[in-house]
Protein backbone atom coordinates (compact mmCIF):
# COMPACT_ATOMS: atom_id res chain seq x y z
CA UNK A 1 0.00 0.00 0.00
CA UNK A 2 1.04 3.59 -0.52
CA UNK A 3 1.73 5.41 2.74
CA UNK A 4 -0.67 8.35 3.02
CA UNK A 5 1.65 10.02 5.52
CA UNK A 6 4.68 9.73 3.22
CA UNK A 7 2.69 10.89 0.18
CA UNK A 8 1.45 13.99 1.99
CA UNK A 9 4.99 14.75 3.17
CA UNK A 10 6.17 14.76 -0.46
CA UNK A 11 3.30 16.81 -1.88
CA UNK A 12 -0.34 17.40 -0.90
CA UNK A 13 -2.65 15.39 -3.14
CA UNK A 14 0.16 13.14 -4.42
CA UNK A 15 -1.65 9.98 -3.28
CA UNK A 16 -4.46 10.55 -5.80
CA UNK A 17 -1.97 10.85 -8.67
CA UNK A 18 -0.09 7.62 -8.05
CA UNK A 19 -0.89 4.43 -10.00
CA UNK A 20 -2.56 1.46 -8.37
CA UNK A 21 -0.20 -1.08 -6.81
CA UNK A 22 -0.30 -4.65 -8.08
CA UNK A 23 1.52 -7.94 -7.80
CA UNK A 24 4.91 -8.30 -9.47
CA UNK A 25 3.45 -11.20 -11.43
CA UNK A 26 0.81 -9.03 -13.08
CA UNK A 27 1.38 -6.91 -16.20
CA UNK A 28 0.97 -3.15 -15.85
CA UNK A 29 -0.76 -2.84 -19.23
CA UNK A 30 0.12 -3.01 -22.91
CA UNK A 31 2.19 -0.86 -25.23
CA UNK A 32 0.36 2.24 -26.45
CA UNK A 33 -1.36 1.77 -29.79
CA UNK A 34 0.48 4.65 -31.48
CA UNK A 35 3.83 3.09 -30.56
CA UNK A 36 2.70 -0.36 -31.69
CA UNK A 37 1.93 1.08 -35.13
CA UNK A 38 5.11 3.17 -35.25
CA UNK A 39 7.25 0.12 -34.45
CA UNK A 40 5.39 -2.15 -36.85
CA UNK A 41 4.22 -4.69 -34.29
CA UNK A 42 1.27 -6.91 -35.15
CA UNK A 43 0.18 -7.10 -31.52
CA UNK A 44 0.82 -4.77 -28.60
CA UNK A 45 3.14 -6.53 -26.11
CA UNK A 46 2.39 -6.38 -22.41
CA UNK A 47 4.45 -4.19 -20.12
CA UNK A 48 5.62 -6.32 -17.20
CA UNK A 49 5.84 -5.13 -13.61
CA UNK A 50 9.63 -5.04 -13.83
CA UNK A 51 11.59 -3.65 -10.89
CA UNK A 52 14.80 -1.99 -9.80
CA UNK A 53 18.28 -3.05 -10.87
CA UNK A 54 18.97 -5.07 -7.73
CA UNK A 55 15.54 -6.71 -7.87
CA UNK A 56 16.31 -7.81 -11.43
CA UNK A 57 19.82 -8.93 -10.44
CA UNK A 58 18.28 -11.11 -7.73
CA UNK A 59 16.19 -12.92 -10.33
CA UNK A 60 19.08 -13.03 -12.80
CA UNK A 61 21.29 -14.72 -10.21
CA UNK A 62 18.61 -17.22 -9.19
CA UNK A 63 18.18 -15.55 -5.80
CA UNK A 64 14.46 -16.36 -5.51
CA UNK A 65 14.27 -18.75 -2.54
CA UNK A 66 15.21 -18.80 1.13
CA UNK A 67 18.94 -18.85 1.75
CA UNK A 68 19.75 -17.07 -1.51
CA UNK A 69 22.27 -14.23 -1.22
CA UNK A 70 23.88 -12.23 -4.03
CA UNK A 71 26.88 -9.88 -3.90
CA UNK A 72 27.23 -7.45 -6.79
CA UNK A 73 30.81 -6.26 -7.21
CA UNK A 74 30.61 -3.13 -9.32
CA UNK A 75 31.53 0.54 -8.95
CA UNK A 76 29.48 0.36 -5.77
CA UNK A 77 28.79 -2.83 -3.90
CA UNK A 78 25.45 -4.41 -3.05
CA UNK A 79 24.52 -7.41 -1.01
CA UNK A 80 20.94 -8.67 -1.10
CA UNK A 81 19.00 -11.73 -0.01
CA UNK A 82 15.63 -13.39 -0.51
CA UNK A 83 13.21 -13.32 2.39
CA UNK A 84 9.63 -14.50 2.77
CA UNK A 85 9.01 -11.80 5.37
CA UNK A 86 9.92 -8.15 5.76
CA UNK A 87 13.34 -7.63 7.37
CA UNK A 88 13.30 -4.45 9.47
CA UNK A 89 16.70 -3.28 10.73
CA UNK A 90 16.38 -1.12 13.87
CA UNK A 91 19.77 0.41 12.99
CA UNK A 92 18.51 1.38 9.55
CA UNK A 93 21.50 -0.16 7.76
CA UNK A 94 19.71 -2.99 5.93
CA UNK A 95 17.10 -1.61 3.53
CA UNK A 96 13.69 -3.30 3.81
CA UNK A 97 12.94 -3.51 0.08
CA UNK A 98 10.32 -5.56 -1.67
CA UNK A 99 11.63 -7.74 -4.52
CA UNK A 100 10.02 -8.46 -7.89
CA UNK A 101 8.68 -11.90 -6.94
CA UNK A 102 6.08 -10.75 -4.36
CA UNK A 103 8.56 -11.31 -1.52
CA UNK A 104 11.24 -9.19 0.16
CA UNK A 105 14.81 -8.19 -0.62
CA UNK A 106 16.85 -7.05 2.40
CA UNK A 107 19.73 -5.09 0.91
CA UNK A 108 22.98 -3.41 1.92
CA UNK A 109 24.74 -0.96 -0.39
CA UNK A 110 28.24 0.48 -0.14
CA UNK A 111 29.24 3.43 -2.30
CA UNK A 112 32.90 2.47 -2.64
CA UNK A 113 33.90 -0.81 -4.27
CA UNK A 114 35.68 -1.03 -7.63
CA UNK A 115 35.53 2.77 -7.56
CA UNK A 116 38.35 2.51 -5.00
CA UNK A 117 40.29 -0.40 -6.41
CA UNK A 118 40.23 1.02 -9.93
CA UNK A 119 41.62 4.28 -8.57
CA UNK A 120 44.54 2.37 -7.03
CA UNK A 121 45.08 0.30 -10.18
CA UNK A 122 45.17 3.37 -12.44
CA UNK A 123 47.36 5.26 -9.99
CA UNK A 124 50.09 2.62 -10.40
CA UNK A 125 49.45 2.09 -14.12
CA UNK A 126 48.62 -1.61 -13.74
CA UNK A 127 46.50 -3.87 -15.92
CA UNK A 128 43.82 -5.85 -14.12
CA UNK A 129 46.04 -8.94 -14.07
CA UNK A 130 48.93 -6.90 -12.64
CA UNK A 131 46.62 -5.55 -9.95
CA UNK A 132 45.58 -9.10 -9.05
CA UNK A 133 49.23 -10.16 -8.94
CA UNK A 134 50.06 -7.28 -6.59
CA UNK A 135 47.17 -8.18 -4.29
CA UNK A 136 48.17 -11.86 -4.30
CA UNK A 137 51.77 -11.02 -3.38
CA UNK A 138 50.64 -9.74 0.03
CA UNK A 139 49.36 -11.87 2.91
CA UNK A 140 45.82 -11.43 4.25
CA UNK A 141 45.67 -8.35 6.45
CA UNK A 142 48.03 -6.29 4.26
CA UNK A 143 50.73 -6.22 6.92
CA UNK A 144 48.55 -4.42 9.45
CA UNK A 145 46.96 -1.76 7.22
CA UNK A 146 43.44 -0.76 8.22
CA UNK A 147 41.64 1.26 5.54
CA UNK A 148 38.25 2.95 5.78
CA UNK A 149 37.64 3.53 2.04
CA UNK A 150 35.03 6.28 2.29
CA UNK A 151 36.52 8.41 -0.46
CA UNK A 152 33.10 9.52 -1.69
CA UNK A 153 31.27 9.27 1.61
CA UNK A 154 29.44 6.08 2.52
CA UNK A 155 25.92 4.70 2.58
CA UNK A 156 26.50 1.66 4.81
CA UNK A 157 27.37 2.67 7.44
CA UNK A 158 25.46 5.93 7.00
CA UNK A 159 28.30 8.47 6.64
CA UNK A 160 27.48 10.61 3.57
CA UNK A 161 30.12 13.27 4.32
CA UNK A 162 32.92 10.93 5.41
CA UNK A 163 36.36 10.71 3.86
CA UNK A 164 38.86 7.87 3.83
CA UNK A 165 41.29 6.98 6.59
CA UNK A 166 44.24 4.57 6.61
CA UNK A 167 46.13 3.54 9.72
CA UNK A 168 48.79 0.99 10.62
CA UNK A 169 51.28 2.30 8.03
CA UNK A 170 54.91 1.18 8.29
CA UNK A 171 57.93 1.11 6.01
CA UNK A 172 57.20 -2.51 5.15
CA UNK A 173 53.51 -2.19 4.23
CA UNK A 174 53.48 1.31 2.71
CA UNK A 175 54.09 -0.13 -0.76
CA UNK A 176 52.12 -0.36 -3.99
CA UNK A 177 51.19 -3.99 -3.32
CA UNK A 178 50.34 -3.23 0.30
CA UNK A 179 48.00 -0.44 -0.73
CA UNK A 180 46.48 -2.68 -3.41
CA UNK A 181 45.77 -5.46 -0.93
CA UNK A 182 44.37 -3.06 1.65
CA UNK A 183 42.07 -1.41 -0.91
CA UNK A 184 40.50 -4.70 -2.04
CA UNK A 185 40.21 -6.03 1.50
CA UNK A 186 38.61 -2.83 2.77
CA UNK A 187 35.85 -2.64 0.16
CA UNK A 188 34.99 -6.32 0.51
CA UNK A 189 34.98 -5.98 4.29
CA UNK A 190 32.31 -3.32 3.78
CA UNK A 191 30.08 -6.03 2.29
CA UNK A 192 31.25 -8.39 5.04
CA UNK A 193 29.90 -5.87 7.54
CA UNK A 194 26.57 -5.99 5.73
CA UNK A 195 26.53 -9.79 5.76
CA UNK A 196 26.99 -9.75 9.54
CA UNK A 197 23.97 -7.46 9.77
CA UNK A 198 21.99 -9.96 7.68
CA UNK A 199 22.89 -12.77 10.08
CA UNK A 200 22.03 -10.66 13.12
CA UNK A 201 18.57 -10.05 11.65
CA UNK A 202 17.99 -13.77 11.07
CA UNK A 203 18.67 -13.90 7.32
CA UNK A 204 20.13 -17.35 6.50
CA UNK A 205 23.38 -17.31 4.51
CA UNK A 206 24.45 -20.63 2.96
CA UNK A 207 26.35 -19.47 -0.13
CA UNK A 208 26.90 -16.15 -1.87
CA UNK A 209 26.51 -15.83 -5.64
CA UNK A 210 28.79 -13.22 -7.15
CA UNK A 211 28.01 -10.94 -10.07
CA UNK A 212 29.48 -7.73 -11.48
CA UNK A 213 32.96 -6.94 -12.77
CA UNK A 214 34.80 -7.95 -9.61
CA UNK A 215 33.43 -11.50 -9.88
CA UNK A 216 35.64 -12.07 -12.95
CA UNK A 217 38.75 -12.13 -10.73
CA UNK A 218 39.74 -15.45 -9.08
CA UNK A 219 41.58 -13.42 -6.43
CA UNK A 220 38.46 -11.44 -5.57
CA UNK A 221 36.28 -14.55 -5.51
CA UNK A 222 38.52 -16.26 -2.96
CA UNK A 223 38.78 -13.13 -0.84
CA UNK A 224 34.97 -12.90 -0.81
CA UNK A 225 34.72 -16.47 0.47
CA UNK A 226 37.37 -15.83 3.13
CA UNK A 227 35.73 -12.59 4.30
CA UNK A 228 32.12 -13.82 4.15
CA UNK A 229 32.96 -17.17 5.76
CA UNK A 230 30.74 -19.10 3.33
CA UNK A 231 31.34 -20.56 -0.14
CA UNK A 232 31.04 -18.23 -3.13
CA UNK A 233 30.35 -18.95 -6.80
CA UNK A 234 30.13 -16.84 -9.95
CA UNK A 235 27.59 -17.16 -12.73
CA UNK A 236 28.12 -18.43 -16.25
CA UNK A 237 26.90 -15.03 -17.39
CA UNK A 238 27.89 -11.74 -15.78
CA UNK A 239 24.68 -10.04 -16.96
CA UNK A 240 22.68 -10.66 -13.79
CA UNK A 241 20.32 -7.67 -13.95
CA UNK A 242 19.73 -7.90 -17.71
CA UNK A 243 19.01 -11.62 -17.52
CA UNK A 244 16.71 -11.06 -14.56
CA UNK A 245 14.69 -8.45 -16.44
CA UNK A 246 14.18 -10.86 -19.35
CA UNK A 247 13.18 -13.69 -17.01
CA UNK A 248 10.78 -11.46 -15.05
CA UNK A 249 9.13 -10.28 -18.28
CA UNK A 250 8.80 -13.84 -19.58
CA UNK A 251 7.32 -15.02 -16.28
CA UNK A 252 4.81 -12.18 -16.31
CA UNK A 253 3.84 -12.80 -19.95
CA UNK A 254 3.39 -16.54 -19.39
CA UNK A 255 1.10 -15.97 -16.42
CA UNK A 256 -0.86 -13.39 -18.43
CA UNK A 257 -1.46 -16.10 -21.06
CA UNK A 258 -3.11 -18.22 -18.37
CA UNK A 259 -0.26 -20.71 -17.99
CA UNK A 260 0.84 -21.69 -14.50
CA UNK A 261 4.59 -21.40 -14.11
CA UNK A 262 6.93 -21.16 -11.11
CA UNK A 263 9.58 -18.44 -11.25
CA UNK A 264 11.97 -20.66 -9.31
CA UNK A 265 11.71 -23.36 -11.98
CA UNK A 266 12.45 -20.81 -14.71
CA UNK A 267 15.53 -19.56 -12.85
CA UNK A 268 16.70 -23.11 -12.22
CA UNK A 269 16.58 -23.73 -15.96
CA UNK A 270 18.03 -20.44 -17.19
CA UNK A 271 20.39 -19.28 -14.43
CA UNK A 272 23.52 -21.39 -14.15
CA UNK A 273 26.63 -21.03 -12.07
CA UNK A 274 30.18 -21.88 -13.14
CA UNK A 275 31.38 -24.82 -10.99
CA UNK A 276 35.01 -23.90 -11.70
CA UNK A 277 34.53 -20.63 -9.78
CA UNK A 278 33.41 -22.17 -6.47
CA UNK A 279 35.59 -20.93 -3.60
CA UNK A 280 35.56 -22.40 -0.11
CA UNK A 281 36.53 -20.14 2.80
CA UNK A 282 39.84 -20.82 4.53
CA UNK A 283 39.11 -20.89 8.32
CA UNK A 284 42.42 -19.28 9.31
CA UNK A 285 42.09 -16.49 6.76
CA UNK A 286 38.48 -15.92 7.78
CA UNK A 287 39.70 -15.48 11.34
CA UNK A 288 42.19 -12.85 10.17
CA UNK A 289 39.45 -10.98 8.34
CA UNK A 290 37.04 -11.21 11.28
CA UNK A 291 39.70 -9.48 13.37
CA UNK A 292 40.30 -6.87 10.66
CA UNK A 293 36.57 -6.16 10.43
CA UNK A 294 36.47 -5.63 14.18
CA UNK A 295 39.45 -3.25 13.95
CA UNK A 296 37.70 -1.32 11.18
CA UNK A 297 34.54 -1.03 13.26
CA UNK A 298 36.52 0.11 16.31
CA UNK A 299 38.41 2.71 14.27
CA UNK A 300 35.20 4.09 12.78
CA UNK A 301 33.49 4.16 16.18
CA UNK A 302 36.36 6.19 17.60
CA UNK A 303 36.61 8.67 14.72
CA UNK A 304 32.96 9.46 14.04
CA UNK A 305 32.12 11.04 17.46
CA UNK A 306 35.33 13.07 17.27
CA UNK A 307 34.32 14.45 13.87
CA UNK A 308 37.51 13.11 12.29
CA UNK A 309 35.91 11.29 9.35
CA UNK A 310 34.54 14.49 7.76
Amino acid sequence: EWSDKACEAVAPGLRDRLPALASSSMPCGVLREELRKEWGLAKAPIVSAGGGDNMMAAIGTGNVSKGGVTASLGTSGTLFAFSDKAIIDPQGEVAAFCDSTDHWLPLVCTMNLTLITEHVRIMFGWSHSEMDAAVSSEKPGAGGLVFLPYLTGERTPDLPSARGVMTGLSLTNFTPSGLARASVESVLLGLGYGLERFKALGVPVKMVRLTGGGSNSPVWRQMCADIFGVPTVALDSGKGAGSGAAIQAGWCATLADGQKVCLGEICERLVTTDPSTVCEPDPKTHEVYSGLLQKSNTLRSALVPAGLLK
